[in-house]
């Protein structure tokens, strides 16, 4: 565990390390386009860890109506294991309380059995199937969801 995780909203001075993010842990990853696309719109919800004066990972999600949906959440390879996500969805999770939304919501890879554990740690519940959600390689992917309903 890391006790000197910040997480800061995203902005523009992150981007460059979010593309270097995206391209080690993600098949499909987002560009530094899309990325910034996200600074302007009114419901995004981006989040940048930073752990020894450097970014660490990042969540980012879209509040639609009270319902959060959780786009990505990544960490770096060295920060892996260190509370990093833990941190980036507690705080992702604290925000939806405060705003008063009705739950939040993800997919993941079946395979990725560290992001999973880590969702379920937080109370998140499996919900569903997507086939073949993903590409590269081609994987299902489940549905967790948080309900905050009578957390907040």
């Amino acid at each position: 565990m890391i006790n000197d995780i910040k997480i800061v909203p995203m902005d523009e001075s992150h981007l460059k390390d979010l593309v270097l993010l995206e391209k080690q842990c993600f098949s499909v990853p987002w560009s530094e386009n899309a990325l910034r696309a996200e600074l302007e719109k009114e419901n995004s919800r981006f989040f940048v860890a930073i752990t020894k004066d450097e970014v660490s990972g990042y969540i980012g999600a879209n509040n639609v109506l009270g319902e959060v949906y959780i786009d990505n959440i990544a960490v770096f390879y060295n920060y892996r294991e260190f509370g990093v996500g833990t941190a980036l969805l507690k705080h992702l999770i604290n925000v939806s309380k405060e705003e008063n939304c009705d739950f939040l919501t993800l997919e993941v890879r079946v395979s990725n059995k560290p992001a999973r554990k880590l969702y379920e740690k937080l109370g998140f519940k499996e919900v569903g199937l997507r086939k073949n959600f993903y590409d590269q390689p081609r994987e299902d992917g489940i549905i967790y969801t948080l309900y905050l309903g009578e957390d907040k």
